[in-house]
């Protein structure tokens, strides 16, 4: 069974380093047997800050972006976040982006990876990964921190893991189709 996995790039902000990271990400599940991987950039989104009147568990969004955004992220069956640490916290834009939406999240398996100075942004992953739970779906342990992650970027602007973070994505990989696999089924709609 291939499964949709979609790795979201958390930050927008001018001179980051999200794609970067991503890309790394993406070329690891790529070597994965049993992922179809999309990356999805919040940048190309444009997500204004909570603009939908109805609460997001309605699924009646008004805006074209919401509704861009909805179909990007629901037929995914996992996710990565890739994601930096603002102030100890992920970014706004990353928050928003899973706030602004409900039913796509559920029952759906979500791994982190987190990069900043000494922490490796495990306080922001700690946190995006309750909001995750609050939100129905299965935030795995098994995350990737990248401390000091500028020391993994190479002149040329590629990204090299060391040994760690390699095997790290490889654990994260595995638990995730563990997870969607079963996850799945709940998903279906009951019979009868």
């Amino acid at each position: 069974m291939t499964l949709n996995l979609k790795i979201i790039i958390g930050s927008t902000r001018p001179g980051r380093v999200g794609p970067t990271v991503a890309s790394w990400v993406a070329e690891a599940a790529r070597g994965h047997d049993g992922y179809a991987v999309e990356v999805l950039d919040l940048a190309d989104f444009g997500l204004p800050l909570l603009d939908e009147a109805t609460h997001p568990a309605m699924g009646q969004y008004a805006h074209e972006h919401t509704k861009r955004w909805s179909a990007a992220v629901a037929d995914g069956d996992a996710y990565v976040f890739v994601t930096p640490e603002y102030d100890f916290f992920a970014p706004a834009s990353l928050i928003n982006a899973v706030q602004v939406l409900h039913a796509e999240w559920r029952y759906k398996p979500a791994g982190v990876v987190s990069y900043g100075g000494i922490s490796g942004g495990l306080r922001a992953a700690q946190e995006l990964r309750q909001l995750l739970g609050n939100l129905g779906m299965a935030a795995i342990p098994q995350g990737v921190p990248v401390p000091f992650f500028p020391d993994f970027i190479g002149e040329d602007g590629v990204f090299t893991p060391n040994d760690k973070m390699a095997e790290g994505t490889t654990l994260m990989f595995n638990e995730l189709a563990k997870w969607a696999g079963a996850l799945k089924t709940l998903r279906q709609p009951a019979e009868g």
